[in-house]
């Protein structure tokens, strides 16, 4: 068993895929081994988790997924622990293996109840697994809402009940820690799953899954690089910030910011509101010059932070000429809009021009024209849609960021969390995605590695500390 931290990358498989692992071993092994080696495995980290606890209620549902919860309660009942089972099954019609659990967990002495007990130290969710896409309703809405509003810790079994393990999305039970059995599956990772899901376990139950058909992975840190002595302010590259138009210069500044910050040789500030001071006092190292007077075919460009409607007639340009590009926020909307903007960027790719969108959920939107909550509710399919329709890499933002590019395996960054739902942060990580393109990295990996420290920097703020855009693009240098 192990725990799933974000240290090393780890591949994600869907609904699909996982059946089929899981058929593939079924056939191979004795009947009931995988339900017994599941069982043991929810026990030992129920064991692990709460050690000190007398009564553990398992919320077991009709299929194999309860057949885990009944297998994990009869070993807690034979270790001592009042293990007390609401079970939404019939013996008549349950999976055979779940009837061989069920017959071992009443050998054991195991308690079932109709009603969870009046109080519980630990609560297992094993009510439904992977197979289940509908709204809970009737007895397992219930014990869901009985979960959500305990303060004991819940365990849920594979993935928390009524979510999508394929796509994050569904109204859950909220677990404090899950054990995902066979394979990692990428909805604990993105939309609600991360909220859902807790502190990720992962057992793979003795059985490989093959690694060719994993559908994404979930992100490790970097590779880190080494600067040589005998480098100078050329060898990193220039960025070219493109934005702030009136009234919204602190959008540009910020992405700036990052630049400067994440390790770029130079940066300068585009401003689309000429009646902006030619210096930050707060930055003397960002250079303010009119947008048109950069040469962008040598620069990496960040465009569109707080440009306002004004970005809208510079982005042909852009376009045409920036050597490697960044489109967020105004200028994503601007092309969303406008068929020959959209001509213009599906062009970059054929003339190998590297290109990463940032777009947030409702940016993504847009530019598909369907609605945010089709967004959300399939991260992995809409990146992908966006990353066929214009031909780069794509950056969709939020709980789970997913980064995609043409030929490659999406990723699924783990780090970040709601500090980062402020004004501004965005603008910080196009800035940063810059930089790392002006040092020469590849798109995909840029957009990868800006992504996964721009979440670490929100990880290593101090709990209980406010985290400003201005702060997070000041500790990207730390």
């Amino acid at each position: 068993m192990q725990r799933i931290t974000p240290e090393r990358p780890w591949p994600l498989f869907d609904v699909a895929v996982t059946r089929g692992t899981e058929q593939a071993a079924a056939g191979a092994l004795p009947p009931h081994t995988l339900m017994q080696r599941a069982g043991l495995a929810a026990a030992r980290l129920s064991l692990a988790l709460a050690p000190h606890a007398k009564t553990i209620w398992i919320a077991c549902g009709p299929g194999n997924n309860g057949g885990d919860g009944l297998e994990a309660a009869m070993h807690l009942r034979r270790w001592g622990k009042q293990a007390v089972v609401t079970w939404l099954g019939t013996e008549a019609r349950a999976p055979g293996d779940a009837v061989s659990s069920l017959h071992r967990a009443r050998d054991a002495g195991v308690l079932f109840a109709a009603e969870p007990p009046a109080q519980w130290d630990l609560a297992v969710d094993a009510l439904f697994g992977i197979g289940h896409s509908r709204p809970l309703e009737g007895a397992a809405a219930q014990w869901a809402a009985a979960m959500n509003r305990a303060a004991p810790p819940v365990l849920a079994v594979d993935v928390p009940s009524g979510l999508n393990s394929d796509t994050g999305s569904g109204e859950a039970v909220r677990a404090d820690h899950t054990l995902s059995l066979l394979t990692l599956k990428p909805g604990l990772f993105t939309a609600q799953g991360r909220d859902a899901a807790g502190q990720v376990w992962f057992d793979d139950l003795g059985v490989d899954a093959d690694l060719s058909k994993c559908i994404a992975t979930l992100a490790g840190p970097p590779t880190t690089t080494t600067r040589l002595h005998a480098s100078h302010k050329g060898s990193y590259g220039d960025v070219a910030v493109i934005g702030g138009a009136p009234g919204m210069a602190g959008a540009a500044l910020l992405a700036a910011s990052a630049a400067l910050n994440g390790g770029a040789g130079r940066v300068f500030a585009g401003l689309l509101d000429s009646a902006v001071i030619t210096v930050d006092a707060t930055q003397p190292e960002l250079m303010i010059r009119p947008w048109d007077s950069l040469d962008l075919g040598s620069m990496s460009v960040a465009c569109g932070c707080g440009g306002g409607d004004a970005v809208r007639a510079v982005l042909p340009k852009v376009l045409s000429t920036a050597r490697a590009l960044v489109l967020d926020a105004d200028a994503l909307n601007a092309i969303a809009s406008d068929t020959q903007l959209q001509t213009l960027l599906q062009a970059r790719s054929r003339r190998s021009r590297m290109t990463v969108l940032t777009p947030h959920p409702l940016e993504a939107a847009r530019l598909l024209g369907c609605g945010a909550a089709q967004v959300q509710a399939n991260r992995l399919a809409a990146s992908r849609e966006l990353v066929q329709r214009f031909a780069c890499v794509v950056v969709l933002k939020g709980s789970g960021s997913i980064v995609a590019a043409p030929g490659c395996t999406p990723l699924i960054n783990p780090t970040g969390n709601a500090r980062l739902a402020t004004a501004g942060t965005g603008d910080v990580l196009a800035g940063l995605i810059a930089a790392r393109l002006a040092s020469g990295t590849d798109a995909f990996s840029a957009a990868a590695s800006a992504v996964y420290e721009h979440g670490l920097a929100a990880d290593r703020c101090p709990t209980g500390c406010a985290l400003t855009a201005s702060a997070l693009a000041r500790s990207l240098g730390a």
